[in-house]
């Protein structure tokens, strides 16, 4: 009786390996691996007639380009900031739900996965891919822009300075990487438990009605692709004019049209050999690498710096932060839509927080999935509390230091910071370290490296995700990676040679406004993933309870009364 069960039930409940368990969905017969091999052909060319359709369109009319993405971001600042604002509570509470609720102990893989990478490298991975790249370039930047009003604290009795501190702490912490955290947490229980493709569709489609998921899948396919390609492109574009401005400080090489050019072969060659070694072997080194540098940079600033001031402002505002962390939060510019904007310039929002999680929803299209591809093995509380309480703490102490010295500097000296990044924003961070002492040069060749690996890693990451989107019927090779490097590194160039800067800003602007349609998928990612989660997991931790009851009845000498 039992003994004849007890082999069955044992293997289906208590996997021996760490092999997800698939469920019947996840297997593919041969007409449905057709099918997506079709789709995925679909997928692709579509994808280089949208890209190629787009930089046409902004490179060719790039005044009309611009005025129509302007209208566009003024539409959906004007009509939509309240979205946005609710869309990032919603992977706050999610977030704190999954991490605290009844899931938590699940782990990604099944019950025998074991995590592929020690936990330094994992968070190396992670904040490199996440924010590394926009983290140099605003880390100065903003506490500057924002240091003489800021909303919530213009006037108010916490210094406006702190202000400053305190929304860009909320801008890059917890809030952005909630919202990294909940798309990733999506995919990977999507690949590693059910069995699925590390593709947004296979996360979507089952919410849907059976007829409908095809065409769905390949919508939802299209733009998650075109937010990686274009969003990593002009992120491309950006990285070449900081690292450039980075080499001017402590080279004397003025930017030009050739030196911009070599940059980006320069970083397309490195990203290609790290993308053709592997995760492991590739972006896994350049991380930790970046992590290494890293913490030198902001040891450094801070202890040859305004010490003192430092650690009282880190202090300070953190508290500021805190305390103030629901109204940042809940702030939706409520004049705004009584009374209206001509322009998205008008609004607080257009120019910060709608911008933000607008930037931050376009690059969840790959920062998603890589970070869920590096987090098999994980349970869902141990990953959600690692990819957003570790990076928000990171982020808040890099900004803390590195903006908190750019303040101090930029008010004994009459602006002078102020004044370098109202005339070039990425500038700050190399017109701040200039003022350091003793090490200041040291650290301007430490920041423009950190440039180039930052974004070599985010580059890296998109690649593995966009591979994976347009080849989802196979494993990518490592030559499709490389092409997909050298294909992103030709459209940097000719923006930067047809169009210049400012189409690059344009197209960078109409990939963020893209985030607005992104934003319903992934909604609807996340009610899938609760419907997932509550399907499968319930029975199965049901199921094992009664085999562990049944194991220890057996455990007893004496007969129980279920024997026969």
């Amino acid at each position: 009786m039992i003994e004849n069960q007890e082999p069955m039930q044992a293997e289906v409940v208590v996997p021996k390996t760490d092999r997800p368990p698939v469920d019947e969905a996840g297997v593919e017969t041969p007409k449905e691996a057709k099918r997506r091999m079709f789709d995925d052909g679909i997928i692709k060319w579509l994808s280089v007639v949208f890209v190629v359709a787009i930089l046409a369109f902004a490179v060719a009319v790039p005044d009309a380009a611009a005025d129509a993405i302007g209208v566009a971001r003024t539409f959906v600042t004007e009509y939509f900031t309240w979205f946005f604002v609710l869309y990032s509570i919603l992977a706050l509470g999610v977030c704190g739900w999954l991490a605290f609720g009844r899931f938590g102990r699940t782990r990604l893989g099944g019950p025998g996965a074991k995590p592929d990478y020690s936990k330094f490298a994992w968070y190396s991975m992670l904040f490199a891919c996440g924010q590394g790249i926009g983290l140099i370039f605003w880390s100065v930047a903003e506490p500057i822009m924002l240091k003489e009003e800021s909303p919530l604290f213009s006037g108010a009795a916490v210094d406006v300075q702190d202000g400053a501190m305190a929304w860009s702490y909320f801008h890059w912490g917890l809030t952005a990487w909630a919202m990294y955290c909940i798309v990733a947490i999506c995919l990977a229980y999507s690949h590693f438990n059910l069995g699925k493709k590390l593709t947004f569709r296979d996360a979507v489609v089952d919410f849907f009605p059976l007829k409908s998921r095809r065409a769905i899948g390949v919508v939802v396919e299209l733009l998650a692709i075109l937010a990686c390609v274009l969003g990593l492109a002009t992120s491309f574009g950006f990285a070449t004019l900081q690292f450039t401005s980075g080499l001017t400080s402590f080279t004397g090489i003025e930017a030009s049209m050739p030196v911009w050019i070599a940059v980006v072969v320069a970083f397309a060659a490195l990203a290609a050999v790290s993308v053709y070694f592997g995760i492991s072997k590739g972006m896994k080194r350049i991380s930790e690498i970046n992590s290494i540098l890293s913490i030198v940079l902001v040891v450094a600033v801070f202890v040859f710096g305004p010490i003192v001031y430092l650690a009282s402002t880190l202090l300070q505002t953190f508290g500021v932060f805190g305390q103030n962390f629901i109204s940042m939060s809940l702030w939706a510019e409520s004049g705004v839509a009584a009374q209206g904007i001509s322009s998205w310039e008008d609004s607080w929002n257009g120019w910060w927080t709608v911008f933000i999680w607008c930037w931050v929803i376009a690059f969840s299209a790959f920062v998603g999935p890589f970070i869920a591809r590096i987090s098999k093995g994980r349970t869902i509380k141990e990953f959600v509390l690692g990819v957003t309480v570790v990076p928000s703490v990171i982020v808040m102490v890099w900004i803390g230091i590195l903006g908190g010295a750019a303040l101090y500097y930029d008010n004994n000296d009459d602006g002078a910071i102020s004044g370098e990044v109202a005339e070039s924003t990425e500038s700050g961070l190399f017109a701040m370290l200039d003022y350091v002492p003793v090490v200041g040069t040291v650290l301007l060749v430490v920041a423009t490296i950190l440039v180039a690996t930052y974004y070599i890693t985010s580059l890296d990451s998109g690649v593995h995700a966009l591979s994976g989107f347009v080849a989802s019927s196979k494993t990518p090779s490592r030559g499709f990676r490389v092409i997909l490097v050298v294909s992103i590194a030709a459209i940097t160039v000719a923006l930067l040679t047809l169009g210049g800067i400012s189409v690059i800003g344009t197209v960078q602007t109409g990939t963020i406004i893209g985030a607005f349609p992104l934003a319903f998928v992934l909604i609807i990612m996340i009610a899938n993933l609760v419907k997932r989660l509550r399907k499968h997991e319930r029975p199965q931790r049901n199921e094992a309870m009664t085999l562990e009851d049944i194991a220890v009845d057996e455990n007893h000498e004496e007969p129980t009364g279920r024997r026969p």
